[in-house]
């Protein structure tokens, strides 16, 4: 397990990260999200032992982490970056044993996730004859390739087709079968949503939640309809149980007043228009995401 507790961060006169405290479990996805300068990168620099907090602990399986713990990690940071000259091979070769990995052993396991990454077919070329997303591909694998117990994966998503981002998906989500401690930091909300059962959204340096997503939604959701419908549908917005109305040409997505029962507004509907559809919307976690941060900007 990965403790961080009351961690501060200093640089100047700014505070980067303000009193952040979070866990997470063996198996587990934690995602840290925010807008840019929330202070995402600089927790996760500092829980790998990068950079040194001005206060507060961070332990794993109950043990300080300091260098003796370098290769057992796994860091894919947000900034790329490969010897662009340098044969593939030879860069996963070279940067595996940096992790203490033989060169042989090295070797068969770059083979073996080039091919699951249907990248054998670039072994012997150079880094800068691949495409953008084959590269950050190529990241991923030294991320990994020393099968760490911590990984820590930053925007791992950033440039990817919907194809890659969906393979990249299902070898993360074999890592929480085999029982890795994995942070997420992405701005992708739709991705976080569907791995990350628990998260820490913050903005400037705090936080501003921690928890699951189904509190998050709890705490943090409105009381939305959508509807499907024939007819004139322009005086819905005028209802005064109305909060905020999106109209489409045959739907129309409803925030409705926080103590309105939807079956109490839906009878309002029946006898002016015509229902093809009537549910109660789940509030999405980016729909969330931008309204909490927009509160907290202005407090």
């Amino acid at each position: 397990m990965l403790v961080v507790e009351n961690l501060r961060k200093e640089f100047k006169n700014v505070v980067a990260v303000d009193n952040i405290s979070f866990k997470v479990e063996e198996g587990r996805i934690f995602g840290i999200l925010g807008p840019n300068g929330a202070g995402k990168t600089t927790t996760i620099r500092t829980v790998l032992n990068i950079i040194k907090p001005n206060w507060g602990q961070i332990t794993f399986n109950g043990k300080p982490i300091t260098n003796e713990f370098f290769n057992i990690i796994g860091y894919l940071p947000e900034e790329r970056g490969l010897y662009k000259k340098s044969k593939v091979i030879e860069v996963i070769q070279y940067l595996a044993g940096l992790k203490k990995i033989p060169r042989r052993k090295a070797y068969s396991e770059a083979k073996f996730w080039l091919q699951k990454l249907e990248l054998e077919q670039y072994i012997d070329k150079k880094i800068e004859e691949l495409s953008k997303g084959n590269q950050q591909k190529i990241q991923f694998i030294i991320s990994i390739i020393h099968n760490p117990k911590l990984l820590i994966l930053d925007e791992p998503f950033t440039g990817f087709d919907p194809i890659n981002q969906t393979i990249i998906k299902e070898i993360i989500l074999s890592f929480v079968t085999s029982g890795k401690v994995i942070i997420l930091s992405t701005h992708q909300m739709e991705t976080a949503e569907r791995l990350c059962p628990d998260i820490l959204l913050m903005n400037k340096g705090k936080e501003v939640y921690k928890g699951t997503i189904n509190n998050l939604k709890r705490n943090f959701g409105v009381n939305t309809v959508k509807i499907e419908f024939e007819g004139d549908a322009h005086f819905i917005g005028s209802l005064p149980v109305v909060k905020n109305i999106d109209r489409y040409s045959n739907y129309a997505e409803v925030q409705l007043n926080e103590n309105i029962d939807p079956s109490e507004f839906l009878k309002m509907l029946v006898d002016k228009i015509s229902i093809k559809h009537f549910s109660v919307l789940e509030p999405t976690l980016n729909k969330i995401f931008i309204d909490v941060i927009k509160q907290t900007q202005t407090q």
